[in-house]
């Protein structure tokens, strides 16, 4: 009997199917037996308590105490960083593909260096120097500190998508840009970037998404607080119940990152239909617009049609 083949792989016969079927009700097993531990773990620690999980259903000054404020000062140090580090992110990115060779090395070195160094290290160093060299108080210092090592960081990183994004668009868009008499910085403005957008859209997303979660770092080395620092506190007051608080915490996060990637969805999608209409066609009036003053485009008289 023979087998079946397709272009990317064999289709399985009898006896590699049986197989498979067997290692996937090993491994179901394992991890049923790695959950019903971990729970039997929790319950005999009195973690899954009903008093354990009460505060949060039944006591309203857990929201308004820890809560709420910590989720709010996670939201500001991350919508800080994404607002900082986007447009720098950006301009790295267009320095690095300059033609000038001091733009495009001093934009790479600097995005180097970032990109290399852990953000945690840069919280602490951006610490240190606001205590050291600003007036900056202490109780707004961690924020300081850890906007400061996101957006250092996060805008390096930032810089090599952007990079490759534009770099990832076919090279005839750039030649017909040069064709109709745009220069560099305009075909980079009106031609490679908003086509580029929808392609980094993901990662940029991706990244916004670990801006959010890294602000957990300044939480546990500098005293942020933020949401997952809210946990040490809520903890102590309320018997103990690590677990609740901990759970809650990472469902806070998981509904924000959520919200996050569904807006970028909707934009992503949008902006895909708003290219169906607007985005393939240069008009003649646009082309006039954007060549460079005193020229005239390759081709004679633009009146013509």
């Amino acid at each position: 009997m023979k087998t079946r083949t397709t272009v990317l792989y064999d289709v399985p016969g009898p006896r590699a199917r049986r197989r498979n079927l067997i290692y996937t009700a090993v491994f179901l097993l394992a991890l049923a037996a790695v959950v019903w531990w971990v729970v039997q773990s929790l319950a005999d620690k009195d973690q899954l308590a009903w008093e354990k999980w009460a505060p949060f259903f039944t006591d309203s000054r857990v929201w308004t105490t820890y809560v709420l404020p910590a989720l709010q000062n996670t939201v500001i140090g991350a919508a800080l960083a994404m607002v900082i580090a986007l447009p720098l992110g950006a301009l790295f990115g267009i320095a690095r593909l300059s033609d000038h060779t001091w733009v495009r090395g001093a934009a790479g070195t600097v995005v180097e260096f970032f990109r290399a160094i852990p953000v945690l290290i840069l919280m602490l160093f951006a610490n240190a120097a606001y205590a050291e060299f600003t007036d900056v108080s202490p109780e707004n210092r961690p924020l300081y500190a850890v906007v400061t090592g996101l957006v250092l960081y996060n805008s390096s990183v930032l810089a090599e998508v952007v990079r490759a994004g534009i770099l990832a668009l076919p090279a005839g868009q750039t030649d017909a840009a040069k064709a109709i008499g745009m220069r560099k910085g305009q075909t980079m403005a009106h031609v490679l970037l908003p086509q580029s957008v929808t392609a980094m859209l993901p990662a940029l997303v991706s990244q916004l998404v670990v801006i959010v979660k890294d602000t957990a770092l300044g939480g546990a080395m500098l005293g942020f607080s933020e949401l997952l620092a809210s946990v040490r506190p809520m903890s102590a007051n309320y018997g103990a119940n690590t677990i609740a608080s901990f759970t809650v915490v990472a469902v806070i996060f998981v509904i924000l990152n959520f919200l996050l990637t569904t807006f970028a969805s909707w934009l992503e999608a949008r902006l895909r239909r708003g290219k169906k209409t607007t985005g393939a066609v240069v008009g003649a009036d646009t082309v006039e617009e954007l060549a460079v003053p005193g020229e005239h485009p390759p081709g004679g008289d633009t009146d013509r049609t």
